[in-house]
């Protein structure tokens, strides 16, 4: 089942973020269908450093690849601003597709962008975001390949101007809607009866960011159908860590942390070790 075709089922779509192959097996093995490749996420793990348009199409190329030789998850991959216009999103639409991406995200921020919960965004036009959206539908090679345009401009020009612009996306040919930093359950109900009609829409949870954390459940009832979870699971993961790193600091052995671990079995275990080293024999003769 493609992702369009699972979006037309009534259940919301409920999506983690990753970074890396390993926390997207770790979401595949939990049971989730989807999961959601976050570029800050990226930005903070791989380069230590905020979402403020540092990362490049070749990283977000890079991870991409390595997720879906991996796992068979529907991959959302948040694709940025197209990493420049519409002939760069043109390059990015095929590079992302022919990595793995289910769905390709781009935002209407200038460069440089940076996080949609951070302050200070400044905007393209509608115009230019129409027109590079047009460039994302016509490069992607198979209609499967779903193209999310997403609006900031909630923060910069206020509800009514956002959903304005995401009208005008859903027009130049975006298959899913996704209107960042929604204030308040009031809003996202005028978002959803403006929009929900023209396109799927998305919801972003960000835990301490400006739109209001639901359950899953409760955003499919207002009628969103992805809800994702972009930064939970490197903010889960710095804060166990921050606990693993002090431990050993204080005690100088990780004993104390065992029953928070995996040991050695266990991690090759979850990665396939055993069945690689099979597989391994196999070609040996």
């Amino acid at each position: 089942m493609d992702l369009a075709t699972r979006l037309r089922e009534p259940r919301i779509l409920t999506t983690p973020g990753v970074y890396d192959a390993l926390t997207a097996l770790l979401v595949e093995r939990a049971g989730f269908e989807a999961a959601y490749l976050s570029g800050a996420s990226i930005a903070y793990t791989r380069l230590g450093r905020p979402d403020i348009g540092l990362l490049s199409l070749d990283d977000v190329a890079s991870v991409t690849g390595n997720i879906r030789e991996r796992v068979g998850l529907h991959l959302i991959v948040d694709a940025d601003t197209g990493f420049g216009n519409a002939l760069n999103v043109t390059r990015t639409v095929k590079l992302l597709e022919r990595a793995g991406a289910s769905a390709i995200q781009l935002e209407d921020q200038t460069l440089p962008k940076r996080c949609g919960h951070l302050d200070g965004k400044t905007l393209v036009s509608t115009t230019e975001m129409q027109g590079k959206i047009r460039a994302a539908c016509d490069a992607r090679a198979h209609a499967g390949t779903l193209v999310i345009a997403r609006t900031d401009a909630v923060a910069v020009e206020g509800l009514d101007a956002a959903l304005e612009r995401a009208e005008r996306y859903a027009e130049a040919g975006a298959d899913v809607l996704f209107v960042e930093a929604v204030r308040s359950p009031d809003d996202m109900r005028i978002a959803l009866a403006r929009l929900a009609a023209k396109a799927p829409m998305l919801a972003n949870m960000v835990e301490g960011g400006k739109t209001p954390i639901l359950p899953a459940a409760e955003l499919q009832a207002l009628g969103y159908r992805i809800a994702i979870f972009p930064g939970g699971t490197v903010r889960a993961l710095a804060h166990a860590l921050q606990g693993y790193y002090a431990s050993l600091q204080a005690h100088g052995t990780t004993a104390a942390m065992r029953e928070h671990m995996l040991d050695f079995d266990g991690l090759n275990a979850l990665i396939g070790t055993p069945q690689m080293l099979e597989l391994g024999r196999r070609y040996a003769g």
